[in-house]
Order: structure tokens, then sequence, then C-alpha cells
């Protein structure tokens, strides 16, 4: 077999692997193979096939791991659930309730323990898997 096919195999064996991790380090490396691959199929030697896969695979790290630490002005991690509108299912006699959200029953707490608990109620928080809930939309 020719070294490109070697070259291009190995690149797709890390783009799977990449598939499993999520991590997009080893579909930089991959996309590195698959360049190097590209320099055996126009006939470069075998020392700059290997060079411009490290400098292809150097690069692309650098700039990911650069890129990954940019957050976009503005944004704060607070989670997208945050004034959403629960359906209360049932409140328990310790002060927890179950709320139906994005198709599903999860655990709830009330913000405070004099908080009213009829009407519509948003999520303010989470905790865990538990949804702190509050009468007014935050």
């Amino acid at each position: 077999m020719a070294a490109y096919v070697y070259w291009f195999l190995a690149g797709l064996v890390l783009v799977g692997l990449e598939m499993v991790t999520g991590t997009f380090y080893l579909l930089m490396l991959g996309i590195a193979l698959a360049i190097g691959g590209c320099a055996a199929l126009l006939g470069l030697g075998t020392p700059m096939q290997f060079t411009l896969a490290a400098i292809a695979g150097i690069a692309g790290t650098i700039v990911l791991h650069k890129t990954r630490g940019l957050r976009p002005a503005g944004q704060t991690g607070q989670s997208l659930d945050i004034g959403q509108t629960v359906k209360v299912v049932a409140w328990r006699d310790n002060g927890t309730g179950r709320v139906y959200y994005r198709g599903a029953e999860w655990d709830a707490e009330p913000e405070s323990h004099d908080m009213p608990r009829d009407g519509a109620l948003y999520i303010k928080a989470l905790r865990g898997s538990t949804l702190i809930l509050t009468h007014h939309k935050p």
C-alpha cells in the first residue's frame, strides 16, 4: 500500500476516537495526519510528510488551546434553565416537591419556606439535579 493510505487511515482512527472523547484535540491531530497524507499523495518525501504533519498538529493544538479559554463578552456561564416556568406535580410534607420540566419530573425546593406555592413558579437556580424555585421571574 502507498504511504498516503496509512496517513489517512491513522487520521480516520483519530477522528473516530475523537467522537468518543469530544475534546477536539484528537480531531486536530487527525487533521494533521490527513495533511501528512496529502503531502504523501503529492509525492513529497517522508521527512517532509512528517514535518508538515507535525507543524499542523502543533499549530492546531495551540490554536485550539487558546480558543477554548475564550468566552464571548457577557457570557456568565449561567444555566439556560434559569427563568423557565415549571409545572408543579406535587408538594411533599417536608417542603420539597416534584415539578414537570423538559419532559421529565424533577426534584424541587422553594427558595424560602414562606414562598407562595400557587401560580406560576420559575427556576431560580440549580443545585445538582434539584431545581430551586421562586415565585418571581428572575
